[in-house]
């Protein structure tokens, strides 16, 4: 069976349902498939993968946001159905996979997930209505998020009898905490605005008609540091809860080090 090569094809990506905008140091990323609530599905994945390795070097800040109600109503039913998505494989196929075959396959959906958090950009989810399954770990792969006050995550993986695995477990323990995050995907609840922010879910909730504004104006802020400072503090944080007191303390003067060195024209 074959599927479309949406690699560098930003008119395919659109057609997948999304939308890469380049404005200088800001990409903006769009979910542009609201009639569908930003239903996902593999060709989704497959652009949103495939933007990620066309970002140009110069790119700062990549936005995620979402087009209609909702940021993301999860992965398209369709996949659970005998007839599929057209050029797809629905779930009982997979099933029927070799070992190889499937753990390839799922590590091919999870780099749309995954680059988010690479260390040369730092990546803002912009997030109103509903973020379930697959959409919330799409905001989950994001560094921060921004969250209207109609906002409600749910991870649903669980309740259809599946786990989630695209990437999501990891940041979702890491920002919330073990029991937290058991409980949440355990019983598929929906997560609104005032938890998400009182547990570190997101960094702020503001009303929906301020939500475009708000990321903006954070975009603006992250802007304006130095590039190089901003990489090794983004390196420093993403290596601390790996490192012990005593290495963090020396990942710290190392990376120091290299910045005033930099500052001194005196660096590699």
């Amino acid at each position: 069976m074959t599927t479309p090569i949406l690699d560098t094809d930003p008119q395919l990506w659109e057609q997948a349902g999304v939308r890469l905008e380049l404005d200088g140091e800001t990409a903006v990323v769009t979910l542009c498939r609201p009639e569908r609530r930003n239903a996902q599905s593999p060709a989704m994945w497959r652009a949103l993968a495939g933007i990620g390795r066309s970002l140009p070097g110069t790119v700062r800040v990549v936005v995620l946001r979402a087009e209609g109600v909702s940021f993301s109503a999860g992965l398209d039913r369709a996949m659970f159905s005998p007839e599929g998505i057209p050029g797809e494989r629905n779930f009982l196929q997979l099933a029927a996979a070799d070992d190889k075959d499937l753990d390839e396959t799922i590590a091919s959906y999870q780099e749309a997930f995954t680059w988010w958090r690479r260390a040369d950009v730092i990546s803002i989810a912009a997030v109103q209505g509903h973020a379930v399954g697959a959409g919330f770990q799409l905001a989950l792969g994001c560094d921060l998020r921004v969250v209207a006050e109609d906002v409600q995550f749910a991870m649903k993986e669980t309740s259809l009898g599946l786990v989630p695995d695209l990437a999501g477990t990891k940041p979702l323990t890491e920002l919330v905490g073990y029991a937290r995050a058991l409980e949440i995907c355990a019983t598929g609840r929906w997560v609104g605005a005032e938890e998400a922010v009182a547990t570190g879910l997101a960094n702020l909730a503001v009303p929906a008609a301020e939500l475009d504004a708000t990321v903006r104006d954070l975009t603006a802020a992250l802007l304006a540091a130095p590039r190089s400072a901003v990489i090794e503090t983004k390196a420093l944080l993403q290596g601390a809860s790996g490192r012990s007191f005593e290495e963090q303390r020396a990942a710290e003067r190392a990376a120091q080090a290299r910045r005033l060195r930099d500052l001194a024209g005196l660096g590699d």
